[in-house]
C-alpha cells in the first residue's frame, strides 16, 4: 500500500506564511481572519481529498471498484446548480462589469422576475 502523507502542499503552506506579519519568523498574527479561515479550510479539504484517494485506491486493490464510485458520490457529491435568483444576480453583475448585458443575461433576469409571485 502506498504511503499517503496527509499534509498540505507547499503552495498552501507558503500562502499561510504569507498571511503572517513576518514570513521569516511567523508571529501568527493574521492580516485578515477571512483569508486565514479560507486558507485553513482549503488545507483541510486537501487532506480530506488525499484521504479519500487513499481509501479509493485501497478499495480498488481489494477488488471493489463499484464501491469506489459509490464512495466518491457520497463524499464528493456534485454541486447543486445555482438557483434562478443566483443566476440572475450573476447575469446582472456580469453585464455591469462588461458595460452592457447580452441577450442571455436579459433572458436570465427576465425568467427570474417572471418567477416572482405577483
Amino acid at each position: 500500500m502506498t504511503n499517503h502523507s496527509i499534509a498540505p502542499p507547499p503552495e498552501l503552506l507558503q500562502r499561510l506564511l504569507d498571511l503572517c506579519d513576518n514570513s521569516v519568523e511567523p508571529s501568527w498574527h493574521w492580516k485578515t481572519v477571512d483569508k486565514a479561515t479560507a486558507l485553513l479550510a482549503e488545507a483541510c479539504q486537501h487532506g480530506a481529498d488525499q484521504e479519500l484517494e487513499a481509501c479509493c485506491e485501497w478499495l480498488k486493490a481489494d477488488g471493489y471498484p463499484g464501491t469506489v464510485i459509490d464512495l466518491r458520490a457520497a463524499r464528493r457529491p456534485s454541486p447543486k446548480p445555482p438557483s434562478l435568483k443566483q443566476q440572475a444576480l450573476c447575469a446582472l453583475i456580469d453585464g455591469i462589469e462588461r458595460g452592457g448585458h447580452d441577450q442571455s443575461d436579459i433572458d436570465t433576469i427576465r425568467r427570474a422576475i417572471e418567477a416572482l409571485p405577483e
